[in-house]
């Protein structure tokens, strides 16, 4: 019951609720539009509310705190795409292009999915660290130049948590009223933006076949697992555990697309989206977020 409870919880707070309004809206054909120009601006906005949080929480927590579990962060998230490149390789029959591209997708990181578990354990009033959106920068930078090169998201991330960081408690005060009052608003607009391309690509699913559907759904089960389990092993707490495990589990529809557009320009985008934002996306907002969260719980007792 706790499980389900969890799940209902997940499934009807805004933020899921706004992506499923974005699916529905592209399903049904409906004209509903952003401008390119607003994605952008809201893709920086929550990075940089992001990574500027993460840096004050790593002030006041101190790095003695912070250097353990950010150290495990940051080497799983460079080992995942060594494992799951051969088994794009070997089972999927992809091309070396193609396997690195899906690889270093889902080595990287989601971060509109780790403010959406953050959200959850908030809905149930479930403490974290909150230093842990620091994790959300660490895994990132090895993620994409294990699979291809750094790119442009990562260093908006860690830039302005160093920035953070530096500032501490009085520089957020400073700018509370633009980077933690509208957060939550700014990532209902991005959810449903994120809904509506998801439903667009509805129809590639086709085109990337049974492996890939099954792929989307065992790779972040697999991670996310992993995850939890290194979070209890670093001594965080249940809700630090769930953040590390869903980090673990996300998939990069942001940072590693720009990576491998440059990089790997033969790799074809339908495999590696698709599978990023139509499949393991929905799936680790919807179900993922509470199997880890009672995953840690369970772990902790």
């Amino acid at each position: 019951m706790d499980l389900l409870t969890a799940i209902q919880s997940n499934l009807l707070s805004p933020a899921v609720l706004f992506f499923v309004l974005g699916v529905f809206a592209a399903v049904s054909k409906s004209d509903l539009k952003f401008p390119e120009s607003l994605y952008t601006t809201l893709t920086i906005y929550l990075l940089t509310a992001i990574g500027f949080k993460g840096g004050v929480a790593i002030h006041e927590a101190g790095l003695g705190a912070v250097w353990l579990p950010a150290l495990a962060a940051m080497g799983l998230g460079g080992l995942i795409p060594l494992w799951t490149y051969p088994v794009l390789r070997k089972l999927g029959k992809f091309s070396v292009a193609d396997a690195g591209a899906i690889a270093a997708h889902y080595g990287s990181v989601s971060a509109v999915t780790f403010i959406a578990a953050t959200n959850f354990l908030k809905s149930i009033h479930e403490p974290f660290e909150n230093y842990a959106s620091a994790f959300l920068a660490v895994m990132e930078s090895p993620a994409i130049i294990v699979g291809v090169m750094l790119g442009k998201g990562v260093l908006l991330l860690i830039g302005a948590m160093v920035i953070g960081s530096l500032c501490g408690k009085r520089g957020m005060e400073s700018v509370e009223g633009f980077f933690v009052t509208p957060f939550q608003g700014v990532l209902a607009l991005f959810l449903l933006e994120m809904g509506m391309v998801a439903g667009r690509r509805l129809g590639d699913l086709k085109k990337v076949g049974v492996f890939l559907l099954l792929f989307g759904v065992t790779a972040p089960l697999v991670h996310g697992f992993a995850g939890v389990l290194l979070g209890g092993w670093v001594g965080l707490s249940v809700g630090g555990a769930t953040l590390l495990g869903v980090l673990a589990a996300s998939a990069s529809y942001i940072a590693a697309p720009a990576a491998v557009r440059l990089s790997v320009p033969e790799a074809n985008p339908t495999y590696s989206l698709t599978a990023a934002l139509a499949i393991t996306f929905p799936f680790n907002i919807s179900l993922g977020i509470p199997l880890f969260y009672e995953a840690a719980k369970l772990l902790h007792a």
